[in-house]
């Protein structure tokens, strides 16, 4: 048996220690831990190779035993680019895509702060543009029909969005604000595959799309309650129909036992197995949110652990924070370190709030006070300002509004965020009745602004690997499409945020999710302008399709 790991102490710094001795894994330039890396290969897709990474400074390296990652040199990330002479050395993805001397291109960002994460590279320069891809990155003038002027501005990689939700013609204007240019729902969509991907690109849509098959719309098709228990027969027609699904096109697998109890251990791991031989993500909203028994987070944790121990898949904890993390992070966040440390291929994310929120009638709420310890008043319908009481409560549950609960510790949020395995998800998607939380439309800017600039908890490289190279990464498990986003390198996919690392911020409340990020100045989807400073270009639509068939 594997040695479980020592608990943390959240007031101290973030160390993982994991069988008599320190492992520290580093943040810097957006990579997952290695030995989740060397998971993302399984087999079913060859791994796509980039330039080499150059050297990061010794601020942005990995940690060292005894290091803390809070205030990681964020002051200094956001004054600017680091001082260097070394010559202007442009990443590169793809060399064949390079522009030709002389050649003219269709958008020049010019005079900006050009980040990627994956490989650390961190220069004020100029970004060239034809048709979909970066044909050029460079300090030197170049020629475009279309120059942009991006001034003490970064020029990022667009975020993308692991768990978001389907577009719904709305809700993505507000994720574009944000930055998002990738809206992919592994939390699961209650959707045939290929009839979803073919509406949405008969549509069309601002921004990219795709998502996981979801394990409870199956069992619902098949007549299973949430409660009832699948075994042998009935579980191979689950797995069948999923495995249909990921054929036609979705990238992953999503399960989610808090809500269908009825998923067995051996469903569980009849998913895993079946995530493993496809080739895609298991990704999973774990059994239990709270630290009572009968159902700890505890147990929920290591029950992701054992699938992926058991079954070799990548398993993939969905909003860490809000369940199997909460109010005890440090030892969650500890517990799948270990096991990537010892070579399983795991992934976390979160969203970076201390509230969650769901419906009145799910079996989340289910005797909530007991569960969660809360009261009334730590409830609050979504879109008002209303907090319950035990009169007002009746209400919102007979019309099933979707209610936050204030459940969330800011030591949970401030130790997750910092781990080498965690992403952003948001685990929303803004809908015209504004019944939502402010997850939706503020995540990615919330992100940067909040947590890097303004608490100096990560930084600048960090908290954009969240959102660009390492949830790329993830999804490269399912797609060579994502091989070529994610990332600011020539050859790579045109998908780009640019904002103003002095004044993005989310502006969306509990009260008023329908609320603008600031700050987020230019966005590209596949080379096309989807967003500038005069806000939406909602005429654009050159969002694609990822899909696990290509």
């Amino acid at each position: 048996m594997r040695p479980g790991p020592k608990p943390i102490d959240p007031d101290q710094p973030f160390n993982y220690v994991v069988d008599r001795r320190k492992v520290v894994f580093g943040v810097g330039f957006g990579l997952l831990s290695a030995a989740s890396i060397r998971h993302l290969d399984n087999g079913r897709r060859p791994v796509v190779t980039t330039s080499p990474r150059p050297t990061a400074p010794p601020e942005q390296n990995s940690a060292v035993a005894g290091e803390s990652l809070i205030n990681a040199s964020a002051e200094d990330d956001f004054s600017g680019p680091p001082a260097t002479e070394e010559p202007f050395d442009a990443p590169i993805l793809d060399a064949s895509a390079r522009l030709a001397p002389g050649q003219s291109a269709d958008v020049v960002l010019t005079g900006g702060r050009i980040i990627d994460p994956d490989t650390g590279f961190d220069r004020v320069g100029n970004v060239a543009l034809i048709g979909s891809t970066i044909v050029e990155i460079s300090d030197q003038p170049i020629q475009a029909g279309r120059q942009v002027d991006a001034s003490n501005l970064v020029i990022s990689p667009g975020f993308i969005d692991v768990l978001s939700y389907e577009p719904n013609e709305y809700g993505e204007w507000w994720k574009i604000a944000d930055g998002v240019t990738s809206n992919i729902g592994m939390h699961g969509l209650r959707f045939d595959a290929a009839n979803f991907l073919s509406q949405w690109e008969t549509t069309g849509v601002p921004i990219n799309f795709g998502g996981a098959v979801h394990n409870s719309h199956i069992r619902q098709q098949l007549g299973f309650l949430p409660s009832d228990t699948a075994d042998g027969s009935a579980i191979r027609q689950i797995t069948a129909a999923i495995e249909t699904q990921v054929q036609d096109g979705f990238l992953g697998i999503h399960v989610q036992p808090e809500y269908a109890p009825g998923v067995s251990a051996n469903e569980m791991l009849d998913m895993g197995r079946m995530a493993a031989s496809l080739g895609v993500p298991l990704c999973v909203h774990a059994r239990f949110s709270d630290n009572a028994v009968p159902g700890l987070q505890a147990d929920a944790i290591r029950e992701l652990i054992d699938v992926a121990d058991q079954t070799g898949c990548h398993v993939h904890a969905e909003h860490i924070n809000s369940t199997g993390g909460t109010g005890r992070m440090a030892d969650a966040l500890a517990e799948l370190g270990a096991a990537i440390d010892g070579g399983l291929s795991m992934t976390a994310c979160m969203y970076p709030y201390e509230f969650w929120a769901t419906y009145l009638q799910t079996s989340r709420f289910d005797d909530w006070q007991n569960k969660f310890g809360l009261s009334f008043e730590d409830l609050q319908v979504a879109g008002t300002n209303e907090r319950l009481t035990a009169e007002t409560y009746e209400q919102a549950y007979e019309s099933n509004a979707l209610t936050a609960a204030y459940a969330i510790s800011d030591t949970d949020v401030n130790l997750a965020i910092q781990a080498p395995f965690m992403m952003i998800g948001s685990d929303a998607i803004l809908e015209p009745p504004h019944n939502n939380h402010p997850r939706s439309t503020g995540a990615y800017s919330r992100t940067i602004g909040e947590y890097s600039r303004d608490r100096g908890l990560i930084s600048l490289h960090q908290a954009l690997a969240m959102m660009t190279i390492r949830p790329a990464e993830f999804l490269q498990i399912s797609t060579p499409q994502m091989a070529t986003k994610g990332r600011m390198q020539i050859g790579a996919d045109a998908d780009i945020t640019v904002f103003d690392p002095a004044t993005i911020i989310d502006r969306s409340t509990l009260e008023n999710p329908a609320q603008e990020s600031s700050g987020v100045h230019y966005v590209f989807v596949n080379g096309t302008e989807v967003r500038n400073p005069d806000g939406n270009v909602e005429t654009a639509r050159p969002g694609v399709a990822i899909t696990s068939v290509t």
